[in-house]
């Protein structure tokens, strides 16, 4: 894979941090993270197969695949909880077989719903927690919680916060420590809308202090929201790597609606000219793939045919059309993935 520092131009904007130091002192952009070539086979089963990758700091990298695809494999590899069959894993330049103790000093993660004492208060979690996290000073507890929006219910006890503010004390307590890699798996799964929103709101914040960001997620609307790059697995395997504006940019496409008796003849009118390059139909609505300024040209094509429109509509397809466009087939996830961590 290319070292070259990749471009920040996605739906969240980069931000002044990234011109500095990220956590723990990182320099901004450069790779924290990189697996080489990671392989890992159950039993003749390949949940990962080469699969290389770098997350550098100040990123949100969307790591997405259907159902037994491998994610949750890559992840507990990375967190040194499953053994690799082969590959690398790189945490700050240094690696992972040799020296387990890089996760620890390197990594954050909220693999499930995080666990607290329900009968304390979030602050007092948390200053519970920052004794086995080292020496952590009241004022970083108190930019945590300012961080996810709870400084104000900070002195209510656990027990009474919602979902959402308990997964939003959850990335403080992982935070508290400063690491250099935190890693999202699932952050939303359950929440209600408003809380799935919290917690959108909170990943780029992350990226903006210079934490690598690894989001694992299904709501890809979300993802394509909050992140600077995406990587796509599909059994085991990478299909497509690249910033969301990149990936989407060559997605775009023309919806037409004509009378229902007209779209076979619209379709042969369309399909003749060579400056199309794909026609199809979904749910009596015509999908063209041609040149973004291509509709003046439809338009006077099937009305010399004596075909009139009722509308004309270009679109860009979403990261879930281009992650179903890719992955649609793939089943639920094998025996292997699903009791792998």
């Amino acid at each position: 894979m290319s070292d070259a520092t990749p471009d920040f131009t996605s739906s969240r904007s980069a931000t002044a941090t990234l011109a500095g130091v990220g956590a723990r002192g990182v320099g901004a952009n450069q790779v924290v993270l990189e697996i080489i070539n990671l392989t890992k086979q159950f039993k003749g089963f390949t949940a990962v197969s080469d699969l290389s990758l770098q997350l550098r700091a100040g990123e949100v990298l969307g790591f997405l695949g259907p159902n037994g695809a491998g994610k949750s494999t890559t992840v507990g590899m990375i967190l040194g909880l499953i053994s690799p069959t082969r590959g690398t894993i790189l945490i700050n330049g240094s690696e992972l077989r040799r020296n387990t103790a890089l996760v620890s000093e390197n990594i954050g993660a909220i693999i499930e719903n995080p666990a607290f004492y329900p009968h304390m208060t979030g602050w007092d979690n948390l200053r519970a927690l920052a004794l086995t996290a080292g020496p952590v000073d009241e004022a970083r507890i108190e930019s945590l919680l300012r961080l996810v929006n709870m400084a104000d219910r900070a002195d209510k006890k656990y027990k009474t916060f919602s979902l959402g503010m308990k997964q939003r004390l959850g990335i403080a307590a992982t935070l508290l420590s400063d690491p250099a890699i935190v890693i999202l798996d699932e952050p939303t799964n359950g929440l209600d809308p408003a809380g799935q929103r919290e917690i959108r709101e909170i990943i780029p914040r992350l990226g903006d202090e210079g934490h690598a960001v690894l989001l694992a997620s299904h709501m890809l609307h979300e993802v394509e929201q909050v992140s600077d790059r995406i990587a796509i697995i599909r059994k085991g395997a990478l299909i497509r790597e690249g910033n969301v504006e990149e990936l989407l940019q060559n997605t775009g496409f023309i919806e037409i609606v004509v009378q229902p008796g007209e779209i076979e003849p619209a379709m042969q009118v369309l399909s003749q000219k060579p400056w199309i390059e794909r026609v199809s139909v979904e749910d009596d609505v015509l999908r063209v793939v041609a040149m973004d300024d291509a509709g003046a040209a439809i338009n006077r094509a099937l009305v010399e045919r004596g075909i009139f429109l009722s509308s004309l509509t270009a679109r860009r397809e979403s990261l879930e059309d281009l992650f179903l466009d890719l992955t649609e087939g793939d089943g639920n996830a094998p025996a292997a993935e699903t009791t792998a961590v």
